[in-house]
């Protein structure tokens, strides 16, 4: 009797879960572990070129790449959720002290906004005159306000958290990523024959035209928004600057930054660096995305808007901060497949037809 498809059968279920076991204990970790892989795929080839000047130090090479990461994105990131989750429990404790003593009034430049600045102004002043309303208006809007912000506080400190263990397991793909990837290959070859090498290509390069695309459109913008808010006198240039950065990874998300910048700038009385930092705003800082993500994304799959929008959203609901990068990618890769399966789109050619 012919034992060979029961056993074959077996050996699948074997497999099948052991495979799910392995998921479930990395589960905690799945999150740092696929940020660290879009990272090390991403710069692949900037750690070839620094190993081959480090005469083939595959050690050195990775803790340096390693270390690079820590310093341009772990640190930063850390110093402003502290800042960030200590600073904001006080400013709302002042603004409720401020309230219940009635010393708030609507600013000046509230009564120029045409057509409705002088309802708005009166209302406002109706609102402060009266100390029930005020306190009723606080106890439904500032209090959820500072709990809100808290909470995306807290995940920009769970974020670093997933960003170190991310730095830690990139050490380890970057030395040993070589044997990986000859690993891996040879696995994607028995399942898929001659579909693997083709599939590993568009893997590779829609991993890192999205990532080019999010990481170097995210800094551009944080660096344009720096220097508008340095010119324009705005306080807290490093914060806003970070969350320029962070918020550029979601459609439409840096206006409500640097328009938030414009208005305390209203607030302030400096109604011409208001209207610099609005035309600076729109002109540049969100400029940047038009101009600087179709050019570092072109490497990979240009992923539709809705497909970006539900994958920042989902990623950060699955997997919380590193979501914001691990969504978008997750997505342009099953995209970028889904294309070259279908024969839609090829990826590839049409990367070559570009270049």
């Amino acid at each position: 009797m012919d034992h060979g498809p029961g056993r074959n059968y077996t050996r699948a279920g074997a497999i099948l879960l052991l495979t799910i076991g392995c998921l479930y204990v990395l589960r905690p970790f799945l999150a740092a572990i696929l940020f660290a892989a879009a990272v090390v795929i991403s710069s692949w080839p900037l750690y070839l070129k620094l190993r081959a000047r480090m005469l083939g130090h595959r050690t050195l090479a990775a803790l340096t790449m390693t270390l690079t990461l820590t310093l341009l994105v772990i640190i930063p990131l850390a110093l402003v959720a502290w800042n960030l989750a200590d600073n904001i429990a006080g400013a709302f404790d002042q603004m409720k002290a401020a309230l219940s003593h009635g010393e708030l009034l609507p600013p000046q430049w509230i009564r120029d906004i045409p057509l409705v600045g002088d309802q708005v102004d009166a209302y406002l002043r109706q609102l402060v005159a009266s100390r029930e309303r005020m306190m009723e208006l606080a106890q439904r809007m500032v209090e959820p306000a500072r709990r809100a912000l808290l909470a995306g506080g807290i995940m920009l400190g769970t974020g670093v958290v997933q960003m170190s263990i991310a730095a830690f397991v990139s050490f380890f793909f970057y030395r040993d990523g070589e044997a990986l990837k000859t690993v891996i290959g040879a696995a994607m070859k028995r399942i898929m024959n001659d579909e693997a090498e083709p599939v590993t290509d568009i893997v590779s390069q829609t991993v890192r035209g999205v990532m080019y695309g999010l990481l170097g459109t995210a800094l551009a913008q944080a660096l344009v928004a720096a220097l508008g808010f340095v010119i324009a006198g705005v306080p807290a240039v490093l914060l806003l600057s970070v969350l320029v950065f962070v918020s550029s990874l979601i459609p439409v998300g840096p206006p409500v930054i640097w328009g938030g910048a414009a208005i305390w700038l209203f607030s302030q009385g400096s109604t011409g660096w208001g209207v610099f930092m609005l035309v600076w705003g729109f002109f540049l800082i969100s400029g940047v995305d038009n101009v600087v993500r179709p050019v570092l994304i072109s490497r990979g799959s240009s992923l539709p808007f809705l497909l970006t929008l539900l994958g920042v959203l989902g990623g950060v609901i699955a997997f919380g901060f590193v979501g914001l990068f691990i969504g978008p990618t997750l997505l342009a890769v099953g995209y970028s497949l889904m294309s070259g399966w279908t024969h839609t789109k090829d990826p590839i050619v049409k990367q070559k037809e570009q270049l």
